[in-house]
């Protein structure tokens, strides 16, 4: 198994980049998105029905897909021998944003939900202030991963 992970090991870099690509660019334009849905649009009418779709989509056909494909294509990475020191602080970094990236889009798509059902809650400054939660996540692991501290 070691030796198909490291002849396979470039293209499943070059996979996991793009899947972390189109994960990340979800992760930021959703939020934006409801925003302008809670302070511009509301909880019902066809503006409401619209966004709900635009959201429901970006969510279920980009965002979720990119997401399994970044952690597919990165566990193959971490198990491809000799790629990665445990030892050292980075892998342990990544992990846990990766981690909690995971959980803040787990926590975008319940949003999306509630605007369906009608039911949203937070606030469109709430909003903003959780569209930060990617970067400073991206910020974590890319310096994980090209300083390896």
């Amino acid at each position: 198994m070691s030796d198909l992970l490291a002849a396979v090991y470039p293209w499943a870099k070059a996979l996991h980049i793009m899947a972390v690509i189109s994960w990340m660019a979800a992760l930021f334009y959703l939020p934006r998105l409801l925003v302008h849905h809670t302070e511009q649009v509301g909880l019902q009418g066809p503006i409401h029905e619209l966004f709900s779709m635009m959201e429901f989509k970006l969510a279920t056909i980009i965002m979720r897909p990119a997401m399994i494909a970044t952690w597919i294509f990165g566990l193959s990475l971490v198990f491809t021998p000799g790629v990665v020191d445990w030892t050292a602080w980075w892998p342990w970094t990544k992990g846990i944003s990766v981690i909690a990236m995971t959980a803040f889009h787990e926590w975008l798509y319940a949003r999306v939900k509630d605007f369906a059902s009608g039911s949203n809650t937070v606030t469109g400054r709430q909003y903003r202030i959780m569209n930060e939660v990617p970067t400073v996540l991206m910020i974590v692991i890319v310096l994980s991963v090209v300083v390896k501290f």
